[in-house]
Parts: structure tokens; sequence; C-alpha cells
């Protein structure tokens, strides 16, 4: 079965940095675009960035443009999320996903198939 195993949270001061990695097995990796999204306490759900298949696709929410960057290694099965300058306003769950329309960087959570548990991200500030 599909599984997306995310890490690299953790806690960090307002203005540092994290690697999130999300390693996916029980799928061919390449097939599938890849989203980030996250869930802070008593809100939503929401879109953080996403990927298309090749890279050639990107798409970041605005309120993390310019500070977070999404990646991928097919031959890894693995999507990062590298988070710079970060704010206590990031801190939340960090979720990982697979979307079976490998060319598209949707932000719809609904789109995509799988997920996987999440990462807690705590930014102190």
């Amino acid at each position: 079965q599909v599984q997306l195993v995310e890490s690299g949270g953790g806690l960090v001061q307002a203005g540092g940095s994290l690697r999130l990695s999300c390693a996916a097995s029980g799928l061919t990796f390449s097939n599938y675009a890849m989203g980030w999204f996250r869930q802070a306490p008593g809100k939503e759900r929401e879109f953080v960035s996403a990927i298309s298949w090749s890279g050639g696709t990107i798409d970041h929410a605005n309120s993390v443009k310019g500070r977070f960057t999404i990646t991928r290694d097919n031959a890894k099965s693995t999507v990062y999320l590298q988070m710079n300058s970060l704010k206590s306003e990031d801190t939340a769950v960090y979720y990982c996903a697979a979307d079976r329309n490998r060319g598209f960087t949707r932000v719809v959570r609904d789109e995509y198939e799988n997920w996987g548990q999440g990462t807690q991200v705590t930014v102190s500030s």
C-alpha cells in the first residue's frame, strides 16, 4: 500500500530554518505530483507548496513565497520542503500528499489521494 512518511520537523526559533522530507513507498513516485499542506490548531488544513512529477511546475502559497522551497528526488522517491526565515505563524503539523495527476500543482486538499501522518513544526518567537 501507499505510504508517505514525513520527517524533519521540530522546534526552531523564529528566523531559523528546517528541511522537511517525505519518503514515499508503494507507488511509482514519478507518476505523482506532490504537495505539502499544514494545519495549525483550530484551523483548516491549508496548502503550502506543490511540485509536478518532473519538478518543472512549482506552486507556493503566498504566505510562504520567497521563504519555502519545494524540491523532489525521483530516484529516492522523496519530496523536500526547505523552510527558511520561519515565523511563529508557520507553526503547524505539516503533511505531504500525493496527486495522481502528475502534471499539475493543485492547491485543493481533496485533489490529493494519499497523505502522510504529518510532522510537527513549532516556531518560537
